[in-house]
């Protein structure tokens, strides 16, 4: 069956994304990142060597745009003005590439989305044409104006980023997922497993995420659980899970008929 992931036309064989930073190094990135399955990378143009610095280390070594999609994202910017020159400047390093993740943070110390900044950004680089993937807040209404903007994916926080909290709002989560017609991949605050297969149960498209893998005490090991997670996940939603019942037992095995009786 062919289930891939398909965003802005192309399609990809795995429906979790994962960051590279945070790793004691790039081969323990690379190491992680093929454990994972994962053919769209995430790379933050502010805080990653794509060529800037010829004599250190370059993140296109480990790993080469041949073997993965990157997705340069802004992390870090706090202003519409400052995503937007730094998403030019990835598509420059990049020779020309147009798919991006945007996201503008409100403060330092939550890393929550600043909405109107993040709907002004997304106008320009849709005009300028990028195709951009946008973390958002868990706000319905948001998505549906960034999707309406012309973003390729939107990208709602499942919590705080980095925090490991896991999905603490599905109800919204649903209501993005029931009324967008662009994929919608959950983005910030998954911690372990269950949390990435919860997401996909909900009927998420995909699951980005960087630090639940590479501040695990074993990232290589937590990269393939998320991989299976993820797989799980999507089997379990497309499988269609029996109704929730209160009191209303249905034994596995039937009761009548049986010998004797």
């Amino acid at each position: 069956m062919n289930d891939s992931l398909r965003i802005a036309g192309r399609e990809y064989a795995s429906r979790l994304l994962v960051g590279t930073g945070k790793y004691k190094d790039f081969a323990e990135t690379r190491e992680a990142v093929l454990a994972s399955g994962a053919r769209i990378v995430t790379v933050a143009v502010r805080r990653v060597n794509l060529g800037q610095n010829a004599n250190e280390p370059n993140l296109l070594d480990a790993l080469p745009m041949s073997e993965f999609t990157y997705l340069p994202n802004t992390a870090g910017c706090y202003t519409a003005d400052e995503a937007v020159r730094t998403l030019r400047l990835a598509r420059e390093l990049l020779d020309g590439h147009d798919l991006v993740k945007l996201e503008v943070l409100g403060d330092q110390t939550t890393l929550f989305p600043n909405m109107p900044e993040t709907l002004k950004a997304a106008e320009v680089l849709v005009r300028e044409g990028f195709k951009v993937m946008v973390y958002c807040s868990d706000d319905p209404i948001q998505a549906r104006m960034l999707e309406d903007i012309g973003c390729v994916a939107v990208m709602p926080l499942a919590s705080l980023i980095g925090s490991g909290m896991g999905i603490l709002n599905p109800w919204n989560l649903k209501l993005i997922i029931e009324q967008a017609k662009v994929p919608v991949i959950v983005d910030a605050g998954v911690g372990t497993a269950s949390d990435a297969a919860i997401a996909m149960e909900l009927g998420c498209d995909g699951v980005l995420m960087n630090t639940a893998i590479a501040k695990a005490s074993d990232p290589v090991r937590m990269a393939g659980a998320m991989k299976k997670a993820v797989e799980a996940g999507r089997e379990a939603f497309l499988a269609g899970r029996m109704p929730r019942k209160f009191y209303s037992a249905s034994p596995s095995s039937p009761t009548s008929g049986l010998i004797g009786s």
